[in-house]
């Protein structure tokens, strides 16, 4: 039985927002590994390239032989790969407001479908800046407190707002490539942030329906539970995991 978690942070993040989250995994028994996205602005981060192969390629290396990944947001996307990829090094996988998609779709895909029916699923995207050549976005400041974080007490928001980087747009709009036999069969939770306004509840039960988890946890949070209530998410996820006999 395994008792690491390898923990991948979205879009604009780093390692960094992971660090409440650990103490409270490390008091239910498992160990926390965080990792560095290849060209995500944070010191010490690899350099490019910032692609889905990059991305599982450099996890694969710095991981555990046997984990559960816990996947924030965007990076649902890299783990379902690696597991694709490495089905006998995961035991499961826990998206956060994760995207949990299936083979061959983006979340943009999945946005512009929704939105055809709907839908408002846009979150952060109208928010964006855009680099000169459209190679890369940032989240200004105000905006991720307000949509990513504002479950968080003022300070917090502020806080984590302010470590946002810029994120190249080839790390971003990922697709995996997914098969029964490899992905299929590991073991998925899916917590839901009942009150995300980035990755909105609507695209959450969407990928779920798609894609449907072995368990589902509901939490009242935003778009980062790990930030803002980690003790609560630290506990739902060990639960799951130990009913799922992980």
């Amino acid at each position: 039985m395994t008792r690491d978690l390898l923990l991948l942070h979205g879009a604009w993040q780093g390692a960094w927002v992971f660090d409440g989250l650990i103490p409270h995994l490390q008091a239910r028994g498992w160990r926390g590994q965080t990792v560095d996205l290849p060209e995500n602005g944070c010191p010490g981060a690899p350099p490019g390239p910032a692609s889905l192969e990059a991305y599982v390629t450099h996890c694969a290396r710095v991981a555990p032989e046997r984990m559960v990944i816990l996947a924030h947001s965007g990076s649902g996307v890299i783990a379902s790969q690696l597991a694709e990829t490495h089905p006998e090094r995961v035991a499961a996988i826990v998206y956060v407001a994760g995207m949990m998609l299936p083979s061959g779709v983006s979340f943009a895909d999945l946005a512009q479908q929704m939105t055809a029916e709907g839908f408002d699923v846009a979150g952060v995207n109208p928010h964006l800046v855009r680099s000169a050549d459209g190679a890369f976005t940032e989240v200004p400041a105000e905006v991720a407190a307000r949509i990513f974080l504002h479950d968080c007490p003022p300070d917090v928001a502020r806080a984590g707002a302010a470590r946002l980087t810029r994120q190249r747009e080839t790390g971003r709009i990922l697709r995996g490539e997914l098969t029964p036999d490899r992905f299929g069969r590991i073991p998925r939770i899916y917590v839901e942030a009942l009150h995300d306004r980035s990755v909105v509840l609507a695209a959450q039960r969407r990928m779920q329906a798609l894609t449907p988890p072995d368990r589902t946890i509901s939490l009242a949070s935003g778009h980062a539970p790990h930030i803002s209530q980690p003790e609560i998410l630290a506990e739902a996820v060990a639960r799951a995991l130990e009913d799922l006999g992980v």
